[in-house]
């Protein structure tokens, strides 16, 4: 099946060379944005072809001038090479992984190893890494601004850490390696995407009264997903979490809240087609061959050898600092759980499947706090406006709803961005719903980047916001949960922080930031989601319209804290099952699931919780570039607590002044080190305390 998808796609392409193919074409669209509305399947692989050789021939020009190099012909030409590629991979990569398809599937197995090859060809390329190092060698001769001294030092660096000193037998196998490491991230969340969707795990449910507790909105989505699957009159349940949740929260049926759980948690771990854990051992294989090369023990200290942490004993050191006041927190909520469960079920022992059902009744007990109460004050649409309202007062941005622009699916909005002026900042897609070619979870990307080119032209991003959020049925709207609308704050502040990039380079624009620091934009957002200035500017009852009482308000701060120990726990578990995958020195005889029940053990974690990811559906460290770096949610969120502080300082949360120090830090993107940027806004380290207080480890000092 998978040969004769491949074979369709190439006899497509050769049909697409015939033809104008959209994505080699400067669009005739509103902003530039991309003509998805034109853009064919057939198109990509041609697409890729011709921006690949285009970006070679880049190269080929930067190693062949006979000028001596310099800061403009080497380093600036390098930086403003494969802006076609950059195109080209921005509309496919969003779509594959938002709207794919085993077609896209297809090609992005052919497409991933001509990327790897490619940006190996640059990488080890040695005589363009000798005019690299000849720059770099004189670069404190040349007269560079700040920006420009960035860029030639972290351009070396992308050479140097990636290969370009090696010997040649070393570079031919680095090439080897990372050729391989490329199929199989997109194999592993390929088989994530696949086993989501199997048929195995759609659960069917024809009698009401197993459904006993779950609220009527769940049920009327459930029973909407099983009409769509040729089932009407029942009730559908899969592993997508705006599925199971409700029922992990309210439903009676104990038995079923097993069920969904086990199926979430076991995916691509039965040892079928869609098994991830011969994947991870050969992912890790390589990574560990890899970071060898390099000199290094393990893949950690050679990943983090860039970031803020610099080493895994930095990182080590810091997750137990935070693990232990969050663990003991666990296990004192898990106390009050099971004390409730003994009530329904004397002598049972509180499972994993019971804690969310248990902890929204001890929430109701202690803080008269009932989430399906607010979720009709939370419709996606008043939320995002509310978003944006946080951004307007914070930095003066306005957004404005764009009609008739082309999407790649139905469902997409688009939002242009200005500044008070009217100038503009970018473009904003969004996609919220869950559909079967989306992969799980959350994120931003960039589909154009940020740039000032050789004219002076400051060309603006094209950035997209893309969730898995409840969809609207036959008598609601898409009605949030508190989880929910943070997840939108929190990848709305990724996306700021990609528009409001001022850098001259692309490599340094925007997100393009170490890995643990790149998390504080974003994170920072959300700590506005639930202030009471700013719920009362979006939390309106889809059908009354009435803004969200004063009480309600009340009772969501109150309970701010609740359920924090299992929140971070589940968090930093795998944080650390991340570091200590890659912290082994080898894979030889590593067995998946007997590597995590160890680490597990080693870390003192309790029965009663599963691991946020479990190896099998790992996406972040096995598919999107979190390997060894998943601690990073914790540490930017030390960064964004003590920066949200230093706006409650000030007794204004849209403090001008701070305001301005913090759009200035985001402008920046990758243009200055890190610490340095956070220094210059805060004017001293992060104090840890501030995260410690919010989670309620700490008591608030008087």
């Amino acid at each position: 099946m998978k040969k004769a998808l491949i074979l369709g796609v190439m006899a497509m392409s050769l049909l697409a060379c015939k033809q104008t193919n959209p994505l080699l074409e400067q669009p005739n669209t509103p902003f530039g944005v991309p003509a998805f509305d034109k853009v064919k399947i057939e198109h990509y692989l041609p697409a890729f072809e011709e921006a690949i050789r285009q970006n070679k021939a880049e190269i080929d020009a930067i190693v062949n001038n006979e000028d001596a190099p310099t800061f403009e012909n080497t380093i600036v030409a390098l930086d403003r090479s494969g802006l076609l590629l950059d195109r080209v991979t921005g509309v496919f990569f969003n779509v594959l992984e938002a709207d794919g398809n085993d077609e896209m599937n297809a090609i992005a197995e052919q497409v991933s190893p001509m990327l790897s090859e490619l940006s190996d060809g640059i990488i080890l390329n040695d005589a363009l890494f000798q005019r690299v190092k000849a720059v770099y060698d004189e670069r404190e001769q040349l007269g560079l601004n700040a920006e420009q001294m960035r860029l030639v030092t972290q351009t070396y660096k992308a050479f140097a850490d990636n290969g370009a000193n090696l010997p040649e037998d070393k570079k031919e196998r680095l090439k080897e390696i990372n050729q391989e490491l490329s199929l199989l991230s997109l194999k592993f969340g390929n088989n994530v995407v696949a086993e989501t969707n199997s048929d195995d795990v759609k659960r069917f449910i024809t009698d009401e009264a197993l459904l006993a507790g779950l609220p009527e909105s769940a049920k009327a989505a459930a029973a909407e997903e099983a009409e769509a699957a040729g089932h009407p009159g029942e009730w559908l349940f899969t592993p997508k979490r705006t599925s199971f949740t409700p029922v992990l929260q309210y439903c009676e049926n104990r038995e079923l809240r097993k069920q969904l759980l086990m199926d979430y948690t076991t995916r691509c771990n039965h040892d079928n087609e869609n098994d991830n854990k011969a994947v991870i051992i050969r992912e890790m294989e390589l990574r560990i061959e890899r970071a060898k090369l390099f000199g290094y023990d393990n893949p950690a200290d050679y990943i983090l050898a860039d970031c803020m942490a610099k080493n895994h004993q930095t990182v080590d050191a810091f997750l137990a600092s935070v693990w232990a006041p969050s663990l003991e927190a666990a296990k004192r909520e898990a106390a009050e759980l099971q004390a409730l469960l003994e009530q329904d079920l004397p002598g049972e022992k509180l499972q994993p499947w019971d804690w969310w059902y248990y902890a929204e009744k001890l929430r109701k007990a202690k803080y008269a706090l009932d989430e399906e109460e607010l979720k009709p004050y939370f419709e996606l649409n008043n939320v995002r406006k509310g978003a944006f309202g946080v951004a307007t007062k914070l930095y003066g941005l306005q957004f404005e709803k764009l009609e008739n622009m082309p999407v790649y699916n139905p469902e997409v909005e688009v939002f242009k961005v200005t500044e008070a002026d009217g100038s503009l900042v970018g473009i904003l897609y969004t996609d919220y719903f869950p559909r079967a070619g989306k992969r799980p979870g959350a994120w931003m990307n960039n589909i154009l980047p940020q740039y000032i080119d050789a004219e002076g032209v400051d060309h603006r991003p094209v950035i997209i916001n893309v969730g898995n959020f409840n969809k609207p049925t036959a008598g609601n709207p898409s009605l949030l949960s508190m989880d929910d609308v943070e997840t939108l704050f929190h990848e709305f502040g990724h996306a700021l922080h990609g528009l409001l990039s001022k850098a001259h380079y692309k490599s340094l624009s925007g997100t393009n930031t170490p890995r643990d620091f790149v998390e504080l934009p974003s994170q920072f957002m959300e700590n506005y989601a639930y202030e009471p200035e700013v719920l009362k500017t979006y939390a309106f009852h889809y059908e009354t319209g009435e803004v969200i009482p004063d009480e309600l308000i009340e009772k969501i701060n109150k309970a701010s804290a609740f359920n924090q120990g299992f929140v971070t726990t589940e968090l930093l578990s795998a944080s650390i099952l991340d570091m200590d995958f890659h912290e082994l020195t080898s894979a030889e005889g590593l067995d998946v699931n007997a590597f995590e029940a160890e680490s597990l053990k080693k870390m003192g974690m309790i029965d009663e919780i599963i691991v946020r990811y479990r190896p099998t559906f790992y996406n972040h460290i096995f598919t999107t570039g979190y390997e060894a770096g998943y601690y990073s949610y914790t540490w930017s969120a030390v960064l964004d607590a003590d920066a949200f502080a230093a706006f409650k300082e000030t007794g204004d949360l849209f403090e001008a002044e701070t305001a301005k120090r913090f759009r200035h830090l985001l402008e920046q993107g990758g243009t200055r080190d890190a610490q340095e940027l956070y220094l210059e806004f805060r004017g001293k380290e992060a104090d840890p305390k501030y995260l410690l207080i919010r989670k309620g480890f700490l008591k608030i000092e008087n």
